[in-house]
């Protein structure tokens, strides 16, 4: 009897524990998992959400860039991480949403694989061309591909990207062509715009702007669903008469599967009272980024709105590879 009830004990202790330590979680470092190299817009917003939950949660957070292969590396790791709430993915939408579509064993599904945390962060697209170029306007800009007949130049950062998938659905939705060269990045991609190689590019409205406001570059129309307070005078392409163009650069916090529900919604609160720090969000702001942290639950049905809108994109692309 005695070796029964020590065994009830032993048992009711053992479930016991993962409950208890979701509830004390974090009790020792979290290792965020940037899918990129140091520097990008991803990379940069998590960076100052960390700063701020390590003073509110009393833990170091770590910020572990894994770039490579379109960010499947970086994902893929975190897919395979034990679901202890000590492994997280960082990302925006290409390693989350599109980037296994690219490869053959379709090595993971953000729906299966993952468990949605919360979305952060929305930096819209604008279309920019050479300030040498004929195109004064977004209109222009239709009017050039319409009689280049394919021959107009579209300079993208990779397959898959949000500018390279924008890039796709505005020729789709406006019945537009043209040809696409794909380059290692949106840098290497606005170099050759600069020197005349390309004669369009889409790029997030931060890396674009520096070049837009010192002349180099042009921007006709960006991609939100409201004027960037980063390009103020240019118009969207929803209020230039296209108002199915609205896309944007999403940054999310995904977990492993499997990942204990009470983990996740605490890292849900700390990511939502970070970023209503006006430090943190006067700098998240300052990229171009509008903030919006929404529940897991609101955060997984948007994944699935942007899966459902791209995906079959993704996969016309990668058939043609």
């Amino acid at each position: 009897m005695k070796r029964l009830l020590f065994a009830v004990l032993a048992l009711a202790g053992a479930l016991a524990c993962p409950a208890a330590s979701a509830q004390n979680w974090p009790e020792r470092p979290v290792h965020f998992v940037v899918p990129y190299a140091p520097g990008g817009n991803a990379d940069v917003v998590i960076r100052i959400i960390a700063q701020s939950l390590q003073q509110k949660l009393h833990q170091s957070f770590i910020i572990d860039n894994k770039g490579g292969a379109g960010g499947v590396i970086g994902a893929l790791a975190v897919a395979h991480a034990a679901p202890d709430g000590y492994t997280f993915l960082f990302s925006a939408n290409g390693p989350i949403l599109f980037a296994s579509d690219l490869v053959k064993e379709h090595p993971y599904a953000w729906n299966k694989d993952f468990e949605t945390v919360a979305t952060v962060s929305f930096t819209p697209l604008v279309v920019v061309v050479n300030n040498k170029s004929a195109d004064k306007t977004f209109k222009d800009f239709i009017a050039h591909a319409k009689t280049a007949d394919g021959k107009m130049i579209s300079a993208q950062g990779g397959i898959g990207s949000s500018n390279d998938l924008l890039s796709e659905y505005m020729k789709r939705q406006l019945n537009l062509k043209w040809t696409t060269v794909q380059y290692r990045g949106t840098t290497p991609a606005v170099n050759d715009l600069i020197g005349g190689h390309a004669d369009f590019t889409i790029d997030q409205v931060n890396s674009a702007s520096p070049f837009v406001k010192a002349g180099t570059l042009r921007a006709l129309a960006v991609s939100s669903d409201k004027r960037s307070p980063v390009l103020p005078d240019v118009p969207t392409m929803a209020e230039l008469g296209y108002p199915k163009l609205v896309a944007s650069t999403f940054t999310a916090m995904m977990a492993p599967a499997g990942t204990p529900k009470t983990i996740v919604a605490k890292l849900n609160a700390g990511l939502a009272e970070a970023v209503r720090e006006p430090n943190v969000r006067q700098r998240i702001e300052a990229l171009g980024s509008e903030i919006n942290v929404m529940s897991p639950e609101k955060s997984a049905a948007f994944l699935a709105e942007e899966s459902a809108k791209w995906t079959p994109i993704v996969r016309e692309l990668a058939a043609h590879q």
